[in-house]
């Protein structure tokens, strides 16, 4: 038996957050956040360092509270029209050591009422990399299928993500993998039950999932010129 990380208290939390969206209900209840979330999360962190290095030495679980692996709660309210301070999900990325900030190939993990899963891969890639990579699966599509389309990897994984309209300039409608040279976001999840992230085999099932999705992040990593 392994640890239990995250509790039910966790997602009551969120719950409550959802409901009391502003400073002062957080301030008053911050003692809760540290000891259900923020805690936990980071203690999950911490000991998923060894098995992610053993998956990828070029991974990083990374324990700051700030600028680490574990997202931030508050919110960046600036540019948008929602203006409430604070996230209902906890998010955890384990980026690349190359990647500056989300948008490189990296392991996530997303908790949050009714809204739990893991993903692996690159969101959104800006145009120049989103082409390293369809032109990656243009010249070695075999490759790619057996990153994506594997038994092992699609008896957990499905790609998801938004698609341009139309083919991407120098591609064909007729291309063979058109399907998957118009995708915008290069990604793969998995829905996660709430028992499942409450029990003490998670960590576990994490690496798992995570030891499964190698060839699909491995190619990704080869297509945009970082190590894997």
């Amino acid at each position: 038996m392994g640890n239990t990380y995250f509790t039910p208290k966790l997602f009551k939390f969120l719950h409550d957050l959802v409901e009391n969206n502003d400073r002062d209900w957080f301030k008053a209840h911050q003692a809760d956040y540290e000891r259900y979330v923020r805690e936990p999360a980071l203690d999950f962190i911490n000991d998923f360092a060894a098995p992610l290095k053993g998956i990828s030495e070029h991974f990083v679980a990374d324990t700051r509270k700030v600028g680490g692996s574990l997202f931030r709660i508050q919110r960046d309210t600036r540019f948008g029209k929602d203006k409430t301070p604070y996230k209902q999900n906890t998010g955890m990325q384990f980026r690349h050591v190359m990647a500056k900030d989300a948008h490189a190939p990296g392991f996530y993990l997303n908790l949050q009422p009714g809204e739990c899963y893991m993903g692996v891969g690159l969101w959104r890639p800006e145009t120049k990399v989103a082409y390293q990579i369809r032109e990656s699966i243009d010249s070695d599509p075999t490759v790619w299928k057996r990153a994506s389309r594997g038994k092992r990897f699609t008896d957990v994984f499905s790609l998801g993500g938004d698609s341009l309209v139309r083919p991407p300039r120098g591609f064909e409608e007729d291309h063979p993998l058109i399907d998957d040279l118009k995708r915008k976001d290069f990604i793969a999840s998995v829905r996660l039950t709430q028992k499942q992230v409450t029990s003490d085999h998670f960590l576990e099932d994490f690496t798992d999932y995570n030891k499964r999705a190698v060839p699909f992040m491995k190619f990704l990593c080869g297509a945009v010129g970082v190590q894997f």
